[in-house]
């Protein structure tokens, strides 16, 4: 029985899997708090999305994929950034349009050039065929983005709350704006290989959400969205090896549970 139960820790590419899906769920599940209370969660999405046509090139010019990826990510941000300056149009109509105009040429770039990347792997991660050179790569990031977020956590959070108090003592909140954009430009591109561009936008959206139900305050939310993020990801990759299922979305739906969860004791303790 006991055999049973600790099989998946055996397994070299079960420990890679187990350890990446924490890794990243750290910095995701923290931004993630930031993106709900900013009402950026969208934003989240348009980046993921953005990345692929920097990844194709990227692989036409023979250089790292997640060059390619982050400022294909950050050319969403600041194009994002400039138009909604200059138009009457909002925020939402701006991603879409920007997303989806890039994905687009993604697709048409990635299905013109002759690779060996497949796309499932690009949209939906790869977290059982990753190297121990993979795992540490997104490691490294991760823990960049997280001391990233740690410096600017008190800059960030005046700015989410009250950006005109921000402006007022004179903070450059445009700057803030786009460092915090080019952070989260980092995290997708950590997370590319193990969670892909589809399935990572939860991971970024789903734990502060549900935190966001259940917390108090900022750094309780931060606090319950590190947990749930963390527990969930150990959670699905071990499901996933009794289940045989894909880690990633595995992880996703055990996320969508608490959160389904946390809702309904939300609307029971209002009634």
């Amino acid at each position: 029985m006991l055999d049973s139960i600790f099989s998946p820790f055996e397994y070299d590419f079960m420990q890679k899997a187990f350890l990446i899906s924490i890794g990243i769920a750290v910095p995701m599940s923290i931004i993630s708090c930031y993106l709900i209370l900013k009402g950026w969660a969208l934003m989240g999405d348009a980046i993921s999305h953005a990345i692929l046509p920097g990844i194709v090139i990227s692989y036409i010019l023979g250089i790292a994929l997640s060059i390619g990826a982050f400022f294909a990510g950050l050319l969403c941000a600041l194009t994002s950034g400039y138009v909604k300056n200059n138009s009457k149009l909002k925020h939402d109509s701006i991603l879409g349009i920007v997303f989806s105009g890039m994905f687009a040429l993604g697709l048409i770039l990635y299905l013109k050039v002759e690779t060996d990347i497949h796309l499932d792997h690009i949209l939906f991660g790869n977290i059982l065929g990753l190297s121990w050179n993979d795992v540490i790569n997104s490691i490294i990031l991760s823990i960049i983005c997280s001391l990233l977020i740690y410096l600017k956590r008190f800059d960030l959070m005046l700015n989410i709350f009250d950006s005109q108090h921000a402006t007022a003592i004179g903070f450059n909140v445009k700057k803030l704006n786009y460092i915090f954009l080019a952070i989260l430009s980092l995290i997708i591109v950590a997370s590319l290989k193990s969670t892909g561009i589809i399935l990572g936008i939860a991971l970024l959206i789903i734990p502060g959400s549900i935190s966001y139900l259940i917390s108090k305050n900022f750094f309780q939310m931060v606090k319950f969205s590190l947990l749930i993020s963390t527990s969930s990801s150990l959670i699905g990759v071990y499901i996933s090896f009794f289940i045989d299922s894909a880690p990633a979305p595995t992880i996703v739906l055990v996320l969508a549970l608490i959160f389904t969860i946390s809702f309904l004791k939300k609307i029971k303790s209002s009634l």
